[in-house]
């Protein structure tokens, strides 16, 4: 069930500063959230946080979102989603949420530099995948190193191609590369792996790919790209040099989600909880994309839960009579 909310506001209410919905963070589900809601007739307000565009501000080549034969470069695809989103009227402030308030209606957002309401709310800001923190991984973010095989699997063929991780995600995108690459290293930090065991045997059993134990990354090297990497043997401190023309990190993704947690149901992993299609467990507060979605996890399917969400916003606000 979800919470009620208390209608009595306890803060003044600036009508300029009032918004039918709110879409906290941008990228795929954002901007499409915003285009479908101002379509509708919404007054709608994008908060496009610290990445305006999302993780496809990162990506350099995007082949595989429909409608673009030959390809389109993430930054332009999301520019492109924004001006669109523009167009039907949404309003974009690029400012990044530091609090929120759902205990009481209208729903109060405070950013860096101003403080919204809105009688609803559209959560969508995505997660980021956890980063090594070593040298080169900046450096070559987007020219070999990469954080989504999916994604990016098809820009390595006939390279030779390495995996970072130990976990289901890791062994479910080195057997997804081994289409692509000459070979596939999976580098992990232990001697065993925590994936399920299907995943196990099939990778064990798949020619193309080679297990590099008790050892991690410690450098990323390269010119222009990705050359090679340093590994360090964990037991015995001994560092060699691997050559690689692709880097896939897999090691998890965090939702960012850390200004919700104490405002509305997260599950164990921090990820929003969602029931009946896009609702959260707070009545008028919905959510779309990677903040919820940590199995998919790509641009057409949070572009899909942004119109969902955006939807199921304008039922709900029709029938509770809140729209203005």
């Amino acid at each position: 069930m979800s919470k009620n909310v208390n209608n009595d506001s306890h803060h003044p209410t600036d009508l300029k500063n009032l918004y039918d919905v709110i879409i906290i963070g941008s990228g795929p589900a954002g901007f499409t959230a915003g285009i479908y809601s101002s379509r509708a007739k919404l007054k709608t307000l994008i908060i496009s946080g610290s990445l305006p565009g999302g993780q496809l501000m990162t990506t350099s080549e995007v082949e595989n979102y429909p409608g673009f034969p030959n390809g389109i470069f993430g930054p332009e695809l999301m520019m492109n989603m924004r001006q669109q989103a523009e167009r039907f009227g949404t309003t974009i402030v690029d400012d990044e949420v530091l609090k929120v308030d759902f205990r009481n209606r209208p729903f109060l957002i405070s950013t860096h530099s101003e403080s919204y309401e809105s009688r609803a709310i559209l959560l969508c800001t995505g997660a980021s995948p956890r980063k090594l923190g070593i040298d080169g991984e900046q450096e070559f973010g987007g020219r070999g190193v990469s954080y989504c095989a999916t994604c990016d699997g098809p820009f390595f063929k006939g390279e030779e191609i390495a995996v970072i991780g130990g976990g289901d995600t890791a062994l479910e995108e080195a057997t997804f590369l081994t289409k692509f690459g000459k070979a596939v290293k999976l580098i992990h930090r232990r001697d065993s792996l925590r994936a399920s065991k299907i995943l196990q045997e099939k990778a064990f059993e798949n020619s193309k790919i080679q297990f590099i134990w008790n050892h991690v990354v410690s450098k990323i090297k390269g010119t222009k790209k990705i050359e090679s990497v340093d590994i360090k043997n964990l037991t015995t401190g001994k560092i060699q040099n691997l050559s690689v023309g692709g880097l896939f990190v897999a090691i998890g993704h965090e939702p960012n989600t850390s200004i919700f947690k104490d405002q509305l149901e997260l599950d164990d992993k921090g990820y929003v909880v969602i029931r009946d299609n896009t609702r959260t467990s707070i009545d008028g507060v919905f959510a779309a994309g990677d903040v919820h979605d940590y199995r998919y996890r790509q641009a057409v399917t949070a572009a899909g839960f942004g119109c969902m969400a955006a939807l199921d916003v304008e039922k709900w606000l029709s029938e509770n009579k809140f729209r203005r």
